[in-house]
């Protein structure tokens, strides 16, 4: 069992779905496999700008964020950690919100579910809280290089508390798809994405699982490690 410099759980569509087969050909990578996958081919998007502008959501596998990485504690295991997680998720059933929606965050585009959202924010929150033990405490100078974005008191109080700002009434899940683009990037790759997604935006948005994902550090890709169902 190779261990890994950090750990986090998201959500990760299956392959076989028709939104990991869309992720993972936007992105080029299947996380689980860790094989490329073609590109799509997408109207007004060359190849070249289509990988300059997903190198970030492409190193980290199309996902939702739920546990933000970390590194494991000083006396603590994949093994210890892949357990837990299973205990939680025999806890938890599965949750619906509503459909998909793409959105701009910023400079960046992302899928989000619509209403219903807090049982999601739950599960994130749940998961924080529920695996900290595991969490090996960020050191300052991580610490500051989020701080330099600009944090508010309650974001600064959850970066000491938790690790990670965007967390508890913080969070925001989204399936990212893009880097921070720049210009009219923005407007031109919102407009490509959008008949891409639609077929993805006709029903209920479902999370009947989560992932554990390794990072190997280096700047190497993401792993998709485990997948545990919710069956509570």
């Amino acid at each position: 069992m190779s261990d890994y410099q950090r750990y986090a759980v998201y959500f990760a569509p299956c392959a076989e779905s028709m939104l990991g087969q869309f992720g993972h050909a936007w992105l080029g990578r299947d996380p689980a496999s860790g094989r490329d996958v073609a590109r799509l081919d997408v109207n007004g998007i060359s190849a070249d700008e289509l990988v300059a502008a997903t190198t970030s959501p492409s190193r980290y596998g199309f996902h939702g964020t739920l546990k933000p990485p970390f590194a494991l504690r000083d006396g603590q295991t994949r093994s210890d950690l892949e357990a837990a997680i299973a205990d939680f998720c025999a806890q938890i059933s599965p949750i619906t919100c509503g459909h998909l929606m793409l959105k701009s965050i910023g400079r960046f585009l992302a899928l989000v579910p619509t209403e219903p959202v807090a049982p999601l924010g739950d599960l994130a929150a749940s998961l924080v809280r529920g695996l900290d033990e595991f969490r090996k405490p960020e050191d300052e100078a991580a610490m500051n290089k989020r701080r330099s974005v600009g944090l508010s008191d309650r974001q600064e109080d959850y970066l000491v508390r938790w690790g990670y700002p965007y967390v508890m009434e913080e969070f925001r899940f989204h399936l990212t798809l893009s880097n921070k683009l720049e210009g009219d990037q923005l407007g031109r790759f919102e407009m490509a994405l959008a008949p891409l997604v639609d077929p993805l935006c006709q029903t209920p948005f479902a999370i009947r699982d989560v992932c554990l994902f390794g990072d190997p550090g280096d700047s190497k890709p993401f792993a998709l490690l485990q997948r545990f169902s919710l069956t509570g």
